[in-house]
């Protein structure tokens, strides 16, 4: 197995190792993103969503997209493109809330 692997990165281009790091790097974002929600709900001792959840999403997002695009897989780009639309239009809510004077709105079911 390690020398398959070892095969693989020697038979990678400069360009293609350094998109599998940004392909790792925005995966480590996207995984954070439920290490936060995951915290924040232990301390709160309910489900909630905070902020932060949001900003991982999106960095995330944009870099998974920028990944599947130079990978060319239509099924990836898909998913985070649509994805990207729903965190962006939740983070929208989460700051017009807040600009308008509303609760955080960090719990999970929250009118």
């Amino acid at each position: 197995m390690l020398e398959r692997a070892i095969a693989w990165y020697q038979s990678q281009s400069t360009a293609d190792l350094i998109w599998v790091g940004v392909g790792f790097f925005a995966q480590t974002l996207f995984m954070m993103r439920f290490v936060v929600q995951w915290i924040a709900s232990e301390r709160a001792r309910r489900s909630i969503v905070p902020d932060l959840f949001w900003y991982f999403s999106i960095g995330g997002g944009v870099l998974l997209l920028a990944y599947s695009i130079q990978r060319g897989d239509p099924v990836f780009m898909f998913g985070q493109g649509l994805g990207l639309i729903i965190y962006f239009r939740n983070l929208y809510f989460v700051l017009n809330n807040r600009r308008n004077g509303g609760a955080d709105g960090n719990a999970a079911g929250a009118p």
